[in-house]
């Protein structure tokens, strides 16, 4: 299903001329070398950051094979830099001496004045003789990783690789070997179906995290256990060239675009639209991975009010793919494709990858960001935070299960039940960083100075519960602000803890370091039988030294009096859940202004 997605897409980005003919591959330039008539080389011009020039097609073999109009160090100047120095090595001889045979065989019948220079450049250069170049030596450690082109001093702008002579011989010469039949194998596609020429060695994808920056195969065999029926390398595979060439150009194409990537730890996510418009994928960027900011053709204020309306209509339930593409412009049978990778030691390994059409996708977002919402001016949570929210705060090396990431996804776009695995570890995340006191610089509710428990985790555990509840028994048990209705017994021993902590802290005349949730929060959330006698006492001080002793008692007896006055003995994990959402909106209940007034009412 990749493989033909990915020539699908190249179809419609070759129609729109966003992608390169088969002839020409980029290359990221580092350093313009200027050379003189004679070869000889004048100065070294640095380029901007990112500049991609068009150079006939690259080579992907791993031995010592030169490029026509070579790009890399090694080969051009047969040398290497180490501590320090600029030094000869057999592997630089033989490049050096591959990329001279190479290029002077090209350059034979051409006439121009950058060619001629080149010509005599590849003839005078001598790698011993140059170990002390001054234009080399200053490049330092960036020396064996950057990229050179070549232009004549004087005719600035007139590169090697783009000369009229160059590009015309270079067409030829590609496609001569292109319809070269010998020693080919020609087989049945397994992509279209097609006899044709089957790919011996498939061209490598770049910008994977985790791998080779060379670039690493989708489709590849290295080992003689992967030989079958006599078939070697990829003619296992009984892939085309021309699609080999499809899939691995469009997916280069989409991995280079940093509206359509995303990392996630060791995982890189790529998603596309099959659609001419840019708009498509600039909005699931937007709502996916909240990156309206380096969209080109979608602003910030249109996404937020796209998903304002979709939104609006999930909460009415009224939500349909007509509607999607009323407020979007995204065509109803627009298909949508994510996929997720990761690279091993030979070859990049397909995590997941989701197929939908893209209103549909837009659908289950627009429920998704529903669900995690905790508070009416909510924004959206995208996935990377929730990742980090996984995480703990203190830690560098810490990362998510891919499987475990893998799994939110397909929640969040098909729908479904999101993992009791996320519940668990959001829950545990809570508890551990609460008991530890790790600081949470973000966090703006509150007096607290040390509040892990965040709107983003508050939203997490609402949206696992809420969801399940609404799957097996089509309702949900938690609304967007404190509900003085639940009568669920952790939920209301979340709201007394809130209440308690609350009243320690207005009792106390300067503000705290700690408070009762560092102590107590997770042992109350597991066993509150065993925690709540211990803290009610406490809170007795408290009453004591408070201002408002009358309000805190009637809200306290309110809330034991539908416990029934009975704490439970243990909670599990769900209902970990319910106290913590009890806590949270208990909490945030204190410091809205209405509450604020109602609270003063009451005192009077």
């Amino acid at each position: 299903m990749l493989i033909q997605a990915l020539c699908e897409y190249y179809d419609i980005l070759a129609k729109n001329g966003k992608i390169l003919s088969d002839e020409f591959s980029y290359v990221n330039v580092n350093y313009i070398v200027y050379i003189t008539e004679d070869g000889k080389i004048d100065h070294l011009f640095e380029c901007e950051k990112n500049t991609k020039e068009i150079m006939p097609k690259r080579t992907e073999k791993p031995a010592i094979c030169s490029n026509i109009i070579e790009h890399r160090p090694l080969y051009i100047f047969g040398l290497n830099f180490e501590k320090g120095v600029l030094k000869t090595a057999e592997k630089a001889e033989k490049s050096h001496a591959d990329f001279v045979k190479t290029n002077l065989e090209f350059l034979e019948g051409l006439n121009s004045p950058v060619v001629n220079a080149y010509r005599n450049f590849i003839k005078n250069w001598n790698p011993e003789e140059e170990k002390e170049n001054a234009n080399l030596i200053k490049l330092e450690k960036k020396y064996n990783t950057s990229n050179f082109a070549f232009c004549l001093v004087g005719h600035m702008g007139e590169l090697l690789h783009k000369d009229e002579e160059v590009l015309n011989k270079w067409k030829k010469m590609y496609w001569e070997l292109e319809s070269d039949q010998s020693n080919v194998v020609i087989a049945q596609c397994a992509v279209t179906g097609e006899k044709n020429k089957i790919a011996r060695i498939h061209d490598k994808i770049k910008g994977i995290a985790g791998g080779s920056t060379t670039g690493t195969g989708l489709v590849s065999y290295n080992n003689p256990s992967e030989n079958s029926y006599g078939k070697e390398q990829a003619y296992n595979s009984n892939i085309s060239e021309n699609v080999m060439r499809k899939y691995t150009k469009a997916l280069n194409y989409i991995m280079d675009s940093e509206k359509n990537k995303k990392f996630f730890d060791d995982i890189t996510v790529v998603h596309w639209a099959m659609s001419e418009k840019q708009e498509c994928d600039d909005l699931m960027s937007a709502l996916l991975f909240q990156d309206s900011d380096s969209s080109d053709t979608l602003d910030a204020d249109r996404t937020e009010r796209m998903f304002s309306a979709m939104l609006d209509d999930a909460k009415k339930g009224v939500i349909t793919p007509k509607r999607i593409s009323s407020i979007t412009g995204i065509g109803e049978d627009v298909m949508y494709y994510i996929a997720g990778f990761k690279p091993n030691s030979s070859r990049i390994s397909l995590k997941f990858i989701f197929k939908r059409k893209a209103a549909d996708i837009l659908i289950n977002i627009a429920q998704h960001q529903l669900d995690m919402q905790i508070s009416e001016n909510m924004k959206p949570i995208p996935f990377w935070v929730i990742k980090k929210e996984l995480l703990s705060p203190k830690s560098k090396k810490q990362k998510v299960n891919p499987d475990l990431l893998t799994r939110i996804f397909n929640s969040a776009i098909y729908g479904t039940d999101y993992p009791q695995a996320l519940l668990y570890d959001i829950i545990q995340r809570v508890k551990i960083d609460t008991s530890s006191g790790t600081e949470d610089k973000s966090n703006k509710e509150g007096k607290t100075a040390k509040n892990p428990f965040n709107r983003n985790r508050a939203g997490i555990i609402k949206a696992c519960i809420n969801r399940r509840a609404r799957i097996l028994y089509n309702k949900e048990e938690f609304k967007l602000s404190l509900d003085k209705q639940n009568k669920e017994p952790a939920y209301l021993c979340g709201r007394l803890f809130a209440v308690l902590e609350k009243l320690q802290m207005d009792a106390s005349e300067t503000e705290l370091n700690t408070t009762i949730k560092d102590a107590y929060f997770a042992s109350a959330a597991s066993n509150p039988s065993i925690v709540f006698p211990k803290i009610l006492k406490l809170a007795q001080n408290h009453m004591k030294k408070s201002k408002r002793p009358k309000y805190y008692n009637i809200l306290i007896c309110e809330i034991i009096d539908k416990l029934e006055n009975d704490f439970p003995n243990t909670l599990a994990l769900n209902d970990q859940g319910r106290f913590m959402i009890g806590y949270y909106q208990q909490y945030q209940s204190f410091f809205i202004k209405n509450d604020e007034k109602n609270e003063n009412d009451e005192e009077e």
